[in-house]
């Protein structure tokens, strides 16, 4: 059997450890991680090795040299061009016949692959994959298997709704040789996303081992502190260098005298280094060739080689790269990283969530607080689908707009555009504002539209001259946070692959500003809102509209509809009363009390003027709340399904519609009377608009008051949908309360279950187990069809996305079958929630 090592990263996510360091070259326990995976191949008796190198390849080569002093033979092929994660291993095993092995040359790990190859000969498999369980699968690829061991499905990457099990790849697979044949050679070729599919569609003998011990991806700085933790406390198999003494290793031709050194947890000291009298050690690792001052205390820390630190400094919880030299009485604070060569004066202080790029240096006596300095959540992760959402004016702040800016801007390339826009909230100016510094510090060019709603920004990028944009928004649900939404070129949500680069650029702050001359513009441009308004009348029928002369009483929420849809109004010869049709920063935000108020005052008015029609639209004009004719409010959830049945109606030719999986069951009784097939996709207004895009479908509706009339644009748009919703009850002659007597009604019961987020992965595998063999739907979480006595009812369970909870919805044709349902589903989530 051969071995191939994966070695080619280039660890932006560990810098700025790794400015100068390959990531499989970074230290673990004083030891390249990489040397650790040696060592388990050699261990269990694989000895012919090859890595593939691409970054950096002089430092892996230069250290392992013909593998000789590890006892293995090792073999390097470097490659040219960046072939994915397969075509890379092609490159380095082409016309090699042998069984294959691969691993990531950059996870701690002291899985059993032996054992792990046994599985792999008693299935007589092509292809093993080797699995393991985690708490939070989100930022791997999760794996599901039936009980053979084959795989059925994989989904890389998921969101909390597509995490079907907490089974996930290791990247370690074991492959027979004729499994890389179907790999091109010298191509750009993924495992998970080319060759794993492509073995599933042959059904080729693809399974999965789920293997027992330990397991990490070091990908990133906090995943790194925590592997020493776990290496300390014995968690991984690991052998340590040096002479133990209780819980010291101390490394050959280290001076220390035991008797005045304070040792608690493990320390690993490595060689050649001077530990002065006084020092405190806890929980510690400590390099080669290191000098450590009296008096000083050192927890929770990884050192590399070559450092010196001065008497009575105080380091918590941080990494010092190579040949740094902190002096006396210095003081830094947790979480801290600070790269290679850096020299920290006396006395100074680091405050927490710092990093240091090679060769900084700080002063004697600097108080430094640059850098990271926001909430703990930004340390985790920065993006809730394509919005950044924070604190007004505290994480919300004008140098983490312009740092998030610049982070775009470098994402996008200079010389590119982004049309930028925001509320008239006053931090939503300030962020917006700071955002372009940043935007053109990185030479991107900037449209700014100002005060002007979502759905105008989306008409401006269609267009296709921009390549992206960002709207800034005080929250509609808290008014203490403030909301940045980011819109890729075509005027679609950001997808998250996209997020995720820009995150890795913020957090690895390894972006470069322009030359002086090159910094980007700032541009306003016009007609923006009149080519919106012509594109918006000529999609519908004026003439039907204004015949019907409709009464509707409109609330504005205090945003910027309330600039625009007055003028478009005026087309359709409608008596409107206007609420809440002023720019007012203070009301952009309603709590529930307070929306409750308005739709309340609003069903008054509609009642008492025998009007038509009341339409709240929400602050940033993309979503919709309705009071029909006789003054009674609409339920998101019941109001997709009469805007879907008005739509079939007026659009007769319509074939296809799409909902949201957790919509009401309502609308597929109300799609099969009209015999239109229904698309289900996920709760996101990205896989809504995603849906618009199929030539098929020409409506998209949410649960959440969002329409799409694909006629117009593939965005939720309040204001067009209120002028469509007239269009379409001038041609079906009826209101809204009338439909909604007319079609079926199904009650819905939901229970929210408090789940943590490393137990939502194994919550999601026993629900796929326990509905192994029934009809359901696996779009966004698990909706189970029910037979035997819940027959005709369905239960959607689907872990939320952005707290720790669990979502039971049960339905049925009568109230006491959904609670039922929903009660016994609830008792089931909470038994495999505290399940050991």
């Amino acid at each position: 059997m051969k071995a191939v090592i994966m070695a080619g990263g280039f660890g932006t996510r560990l810098r700025p450890l790794t400015c100068n360091t390959p990531k499989p070259m970074a230290p673990v326990m004083n030891k390249p991680m990489m040397h650790h995976i040696v060592d388990l191949l050699r261990g269990h008796g694989i000895t012919d090795v090859t890595s593939t190198l691409f970054y950096s390849p002089d430092a892996i080569t230069g250290y392992f040299g013909d593998g000789s002093r590890l006892g293995v033979k090792m073999g390097y092929v470097k490659a040219d061009a960046d072939y994915g994660t397969a075509g890379s291993v092609r490159n380095a095993t082409k016309g090699t016949q042998q069984r294959l092995l691969i691993i990531s040359g950059d996870v701690l790990t002291d899985f059993d692959l032996t054992a792990a190859i046994r599985f792999h000969e008693s299935k007589s498999a092509k292809a093993t994959v080797v699995l393991t369980r985690a708490t939070n699968p989100l930022a791997f690829g999760v794996v599901i298997t039936n009980d053979e061991g084959k795989i059925t499905r994989f989904l890389e990457k998921p969101s909390w709704g597509e995490v079907f099990s907490d089974t996930i790849n290791t990247g370690i697979y074991i492959f027979e040789p004729e499994v890389m044949e179907l790999v091109p050679y010298r191509e750009d070729f993924d495992f998970s996303k080319d060759l794993f599919p492509l073995l599933l569609k042959q059904d080729a003998g693809l399974y999965g081992y789920v293997a027992e011990g330990y397991w990490r991806d070091i990908g990133n700085l906090n995943e790194y502190q925590d592997a020493h933790i776990d290496a300390l406390m014995g968690l991984v198999k690991l052998h340590f260098e040096g002479t133990k003494q209780g819980n010291l290793y101390v490394g050959e031709g280290t001076s220390i005298r035991l008797d005045r050194v304070h040792v608690t947890g493990t320390v690993l000291i490595g060689k050649n280094c001077t530990i002065a009298d006084n020092v405190k050690l806890s929980n510690t690792i400590v390099g080669d060739n290191c000098v450590i001052g009296p008096g000083a205390s050192i927890r929770n820390s990884v050192i590399w080689n070559d450092v010196v630190i001065g008497h009575s400094t105080e380091l918590t919880s941080d990494v010092i790269g190579a040949k740094c030299s902190i002096w006396e009485k210095a003081i830094i604070a947790e979480n801290v990283f600070i790269g290679d060569a850096c020299w920290i004066g006396r006395r100074a202080q680091l405050s927490a969530n710092i990093k240091l790029w090679p060769e900084k240096v700080v002063e004697e006596g600097a108080i430094l607080t640059r850098s990271l300095v926001w909430e703990d959540k930004w340390l985790r992760e920065l993006f809730a689908d394509s919005r950044v959402t924070g604190l007004s004016n505290i994480e919300m702040n004008p140098e983490f707009g312009a740092k998030l800016g610049a982070a775009y801007g470098a994402f996008l390339g200079a010389r590119k555009t982004v049309v930028t826009c925001r509320d008239s909230d006053n931090v939503s100016r300030m962020m917006s504002r700071s955002l372009i510094c940043g935007l053109i510090s990185a030479g991107v060019n900037t449209f700014d539209l100002r005060a002007t709603s979502i759905p105008i920004l989306r008409h401006e990028l269609s267009s296709g001259k921009e390549a992206g944009g960002i709207h800034v928004r005080r929250s509609p649900f808290d008014k203490n946070l403030t909301d940045i939404v980011f819109f890729d070129a075509n005027g679609k949500d950001l997808p998250s692959k996209k997020t995720k680069s820009i995150e890795r650029l913020f957090f690895g702050e390894d972006f470069a500003r322009s030359a002086p001359e090159n910094v980007g513009n700032i541009s306003f441009p016009e007609r923006t809102t009149e080519s919106y308004k012509e594109k918006f009348l000529s999609t519908l029928d004026v003439d039907a509209i204004s015949t019907k002369k409709f009464k509707l009483v409109i609330d504005y929420s205090n945003g910027v509809a309330s600039t625009i849809f007055p003028v478009i109004l005026g087309s359709f010869d409608c008596q409107v009363v206007a609420l809440n049709a002023h720019l007012d920063p203070r009301k952009l935000t309603r709590d529930k009390n307070e929306f409750d108020y308005s739709v309340s005052q609003m069903s008054h008015i509609v009642t008492s003027l025998k009007y038509d029609i009341g339409a709240l639209i929400d602050a940033g004009g993309e979503k919709l709340f309705m009071v029909d004719e006789n003054g009674e409010a609409i339920d998101s959830d019941r109001l997709l399904v009469i805007i879907a049945e008005l739509f079939m109606r007026t659009h007769p030719d319509a074939t296809a519609i799409a909902v949201p999986i957790t919509s009401s069951g309502e609308i597929d009784a109300v799609a099969a009377r009209h015999n239109v097939q229904m698309v289900k996709t996920r709760n996101s207004h990205l896989a809504m608009m995603e849906a618009a895009t199929s030539k098929a479908v020409q409506f998209v509706g949410g649960t959440k008051g969002g329409f799409i009339f694909t006629n117009f644009f593939f965005a939720t748009d309040a204001m067009y949908s209120v002028a469509k919703i007239l269009e379409m009850m001038a041609h079906a002659g009826t209101l809204l309360g009338q439909i909604n007597k007319e079609i079926p009604v199904l009650e819905m019961a939901r229970r929210n279950v408090n789940c943590s987020w490393e137990h939502k992965g194994k919550v999601m595998r026993h629900i796929m187990r326990d509905s192994e063999g029934m009809r359901r739907d696996l779009v966004d979480g698990v909706k189970i069809y029910m037979e035997g006595r819940y027959q005709g009812a369905s239960t959607l369970l689907i872990p939320d996305k952005e707290r720790p909870l669990f979502h039971i919805n049960a339905e049925a044709k009568d109230r006491q079958t959904a609670e039922a349902l929903a009660t016994e589903y609830e008792k089931k989530v909470i038994g495999w929630r505290d399940e050991p």
